[in-house]
């Protein structure tokens, strides 16, 4: 399944909306968008070479396997929240929720 514009749009907007040292989650931008973890992620592979890319974890607070090397230096530099291993973000404490990018436009 490929994305359209808009979705990746989409997408892309709310990764760009993590704040510095925090992180969300594949799951909860697919939730917002409506769409599944897999398809975020498959955007992020092909168009997340600009955003923090890095602030987008699995539920566990991981990243594949490829990523972790420089993800682990970025959360450093941001001073991201680290589980006392080091291994993975401490999502307990890094975890911020996305909006749907369409609300955040609205007056209220």
């Amino acid at each position: 399944m490929r994305a359209d514009d808009d979705f990746v749009e989409a997408v892309l907007t709310i990764v760009e909306s993590v704040p510095r040292g925090q992180v969300t989650t594949y799951g909860a931008i697919a939730d917002v968008v409506g769409s599944g973890p897999r398809l975020i992620g498959n955007v992020l592979a092909r168009h997340g070479g600009p955003v923090p890319w890095w602030r987008v974890v699995r539920a566990d607070g991981s990243l594949p396997p490829s990523h972790q090397d420089e993800a682990r230096h970025r959360y450093l530099e941001e001073g991201t929240p680290l589980r006392r291993s080091g291994s993975a973000v401490d999502i307990a404490r890094a975890f911020w929720s996305p909006v749907d990018p369409a609300q955040r436009s609205r007056p209220t």
